[in-house]
């Protein structure tokens, strides 16, 4: 009978020692006088996010931009917002660039992943942050932890955050219950073909930082796919050793509905075998269904056996290419949203 006692990969335990570290470890002060001549550019991609991202800017600019001169430079990118995000980050600080106005001379896409891209573009940086726009109760320590290992470490490309991700429930709250799509997809997937990954405590994080050089070599999912296949397709180039996470404590956003985290699952799955075809190991004559059935209790247009509405989405990705590719189509100066 098989010995079924698990352990650790000791590629995966190695790595998580040696490369994964903490925010507390690094202070703005520290790394200022680490970064020399290397110009820091930090990131928001915002989409409706008027509420938070004000806040999130401010804290940035006071902190590390003003009174320590860590951050060079500070961008929003609005990713097609109706409300009032452009302005309130403007306000707050910021310089704001239109998602659709840096890539005019290319094809549109939709989705997250285009705006970190368009960022990209528009960033002068040696290394680039990327923060998520939607965080609540925001701390430098967030800035800084990412870039502590890349100013410190010239053997370090990318680093990723991770972080304690309570949901708040109606009658209690899960100190860790917030990463679901992780744990219920994610996690399995890149655990069964990529298990060099599996040493990453939140794959998914929206908070992650990389050499400028670097990021513009690797192809940006449109959609939520585009944290799965950035660790894919660095896992490959630059190789596990030049990847490393950092612990950012405790991190305060808005949950979506199990119907949203159905769709972004199902981008996610489609991200995967995407690569999964580029290794062989997928046939590459399969094209896997891009729609996502869906079902909505009640409505006016519920079918009467069934008592729901039936809702169908388009979950199918796109991926700009590397940046490094595209660079003579973007505009050399930055276009700033209205």
């Amino acid at each position: 009978m098989r010995d079924t006692e698990a352990v650790v990969s000791p590629v995966v335990e190695a790595w998580a020692t040696y490369r994964t570290t903490s925010a507390q470890e690094w202070t703005a002060q520290r790394l200022v006088r680490a970064k020399g001549d290397c110009r820091v550019s930090v990131v928001l991609p915002a989409r409706n996010e008027e509420a938070t991202v004000g806040a999130i800017v401010s804290t940035i600019r006071e902190h590390l931009v003003d009174r320590v001169p860590l951050v060079d430079e500070l961008i929003v990118v609005d990713s097609r917002s109706t409300d009032r995000t452009a302005r309130v980050a403007r306000a707050a600080g910021a310089e704001v660039v239109s998602q659709d106005e840096m890539t005019r001379s290319l094809p549109r896409l939709t989705g997250k992943g285009d705006a970190l891209w368009a960022g990209l573009a528009a960033a002068r940086g040696d290394v680039v942050a990327f923060v998520d726009a939607d965080l609540r109760e925001f701390r430098p320590h967030f800035v800084t932890g990412l870039l502590g290992p890349l100013l410190t470490d010239p053997g370090i490309d990318f680093v990723k955050g991770f972080y304690h991700r309570p949901l708040v429930g109606q009658a209690s709250i899960e100190p860790d219950g917030g990463g679901r799509v992780t744990e219920l997809m994610a996690r399995p997937l890149l655990n069964l073909f990529w298990p060099e990954l599996a040493g990453f405590v939140q794959p998914l994080a929206g908070e992650y930082a990389g050499r400028r050089d670097v990021l513009s070599r690797v192809p940006f999912v449109s959609g939520y796919g585009v944290e799965t296949a950035m660790l894919i397709d660095l896992l490959d180039m630059v190789g596990l050793d030049a990847l490393a996470q950092v612990d950012l404590g405790e991190r305060k956003h808005r949950h979506q509905d199990t119907a949203a985290l159905g769709r972004m699952s199902a981008q996610i799955m489609l991200t995967v075998w995407s690569r999964l075809q580029r290794r062989g190991w997928a046939s590459p004559d399969v094209r896997p269904a891009e729609l996502l059935t869906q079902f909505r209790r009640g409505g006016s247009d519920a079918l009467p056996n069934l008592d729901r509405e039936i809702v169908v989405n388009d979950v199918s990705i796109e991926e700009r290419p590397p940046l490094a590719e595209l660079r003579h189509l973007v505009p050399r100066r930055r276009v700033a949203a209205a």
